[in-house]
């Protein structure tokens, strides 16, 4: 089960106990606000796309979606995601519990500036009930960033 991943992924910094699971579906930004009680836009959504022979992953705002030129101009191609069926072989995580914890290796993770306005988000933890609260910081750490991008735009 992919929340063990991540669980794992975090107990070697002390961590595992950080995440939070709920009886009810995280899997969207409205879900997983209403179930954790913060604001939409401070879930951290995970976004996994093509971009030419290689994988990456976006991590956003949850009040954000992908600016299709922009993204166009960062990564030199067409924003195309994965589809769902692909993200959990792909990626290590299925739709609704992916984040950028305990991922195959091979897959770059960049997060977008969107997410710089907050002292904390609210990214999943590797299942479709499962949440971490991270400070951004945290997040660019844990998270195995590559850098960050300016690659969306508000819904």
């Amino acid at each position: 089960m992919s929340i063990e991943r991540v669980r794992d992924y975090f107990r070697q910094y002390g961590m595992e106990g950080r995440i939070r699971e709920v009886d009810a579906s995280s899997a969207t930004v409205e879900t997983a606000a209403a179930a954790f009680g913060c604001e939409p836009k401070r879930i951290a959504k995970t976004l996994s796309f093509c971009a030419g022979e290689d994988i990456i992953l976006v991590v956003t705002a949850g009040d954000m979606k992908i600016d299709n030129k922009k993204y166009k101009s960062r990564f030199g191609c067409k924003a195309q995601m994965l589809k769902a069926e692909e993200v959990e072989p792909i990626v290590g995580h299925g739709v609704g519990g992916v984040c950028p914890f305990g991922i195959n290796d091979g897959i770059d993770v960049y997060m977008d500036v969107s997410l710089k306005r907050f002292d904390t988000v609210f990214p999943a933890a590797g299942s479709s009930n499962s949440m971490i609260e991270l400070g951004i910081d945290e997040l660019e750490q844990y998270g195995g960033s590559s850098g960050w991008v300016d690659v969306c735009r508000e819904r």
